[in-house]
């Protein structure tokens, strides 16, 4: 199997990179995503058996100034690699993101819930998500929240940092979701495209997001424990901590399609306990 995948450094990518170091891996200075038309001729160049794109513009608060910018990465250039899966009849991979919803209400959003995005960024992967829908083709839209890994800039290294700094944290508590490692979603991408290449019909939405559910201000308390560091969270509302962006106040997915693929979610606090080893923590 000839594996191509968008990204190269993004905690996703990283992760690919560990488990399918044979893939071709295109950096943004090989596929530049906001030339979506690249993206496709760097599909039909390298003639692959399958497409992971784990890329994307992922600064939340950005988009909302910079609207075009962050849909022509996240709307229109997955539109142009599923154009182009679809006509050489190959499996494309895509990972979306909890910010389609609009966060209200407490129940798990299913895969078919209706999306209605808060912001720029939430708007920018539901036109990537409707685009892979239409081109026609083998897909698997994974949708996942709070992503965290030994590398890159996510929640977990900058709590480890503001920890060795300061003895108290303000974390908000009113937002809940299922923290995700990066590593399962990489093991949850070639999963699919195993299960895509052997049944196509299997195409569709999936939920895969870390149990169990929990709020930023209880996350933060785990990585303190398991880091063992001296340092208070205290909780605070969303409105203590305005953003640019709106966050949905629940992440909630429910994740049971996820059996398809002989999948589950992936606890979370076993996650930080590996993102804590290779970051040579306690």
């Amino acid at each position: 199997m000839t594996l191509l995948v968008f990204g190269s450094t993004g905690q996703v990518a990283t992760e690919l990179r560990r488990l399918a170091p044979e893939g071709v891996f295109l950096g943004r200075d090989q596929a530049d995503l906001s030339d979506p038309a690249a993206c496709a001729a760097a599909i039909a160049a390298h003639a692959p058996s399958a497409v992971i794109n784990a890329a994307a513009w992922t600064a939340v608060d950005k988009a909302e100034t910079e609207v075009a910018a962050a849909t022509l990465v996240n709307g229109d250039a997955p539109t142009a690699m599923a154009t182009a899966c679809s006509a050489l009849g190959i499996p494309l991979i895509h990972i979306s993101t909890d910010y389609v919803f609009d966060g209200s209400g407490t129940a798990p959003f299913t895969p078919d819930s209706p999306t209605a995005p808060l912001g720029a960024y939430g708007r920018s992967k539901l036109k990537g998500e409707q685009g892979v829908r239409a081109a026609g083709g083998i897909y698997a839209i994974l949708r996942t929240s709070w992503v965290f890994s030994a590398h890159g800039a996510n929640f977990l290294k900058t709590m480890l940092r503001l920890g060795q700094e300061r003895d108290r944290l303000t974390v908000v508590a009113d937002q809940i979701g299922g923290p995700t490692p990066a590593f399962a979603i990489a093991k949850a991408c070639l999963r699919a495209v195993t299960a895509l290449q052997g049944d196509p019909t299997k195409t569709g939405t999936y939920h895969f997001s870390g149990a169990p559910d929990v709020s930023w201000a209880d996350f933060a308390r785990e990585i303190m424990v398991q880091a063992r560091l001296d340092c208070m969270i205290a909780d605070i509302p969303t409105s203590a901590f305005p953003t640019p962006a709106l966050r949905p106040a629940n992440s909630r997915m429910d994740c049971a399609s996820l059996a398809v693929f002989d999948l589950s979610r992936p606890d979370w606090k076993h996650g930080v306990a590996q993102a804590l080893k290779e970051l040579g923590k306690p």
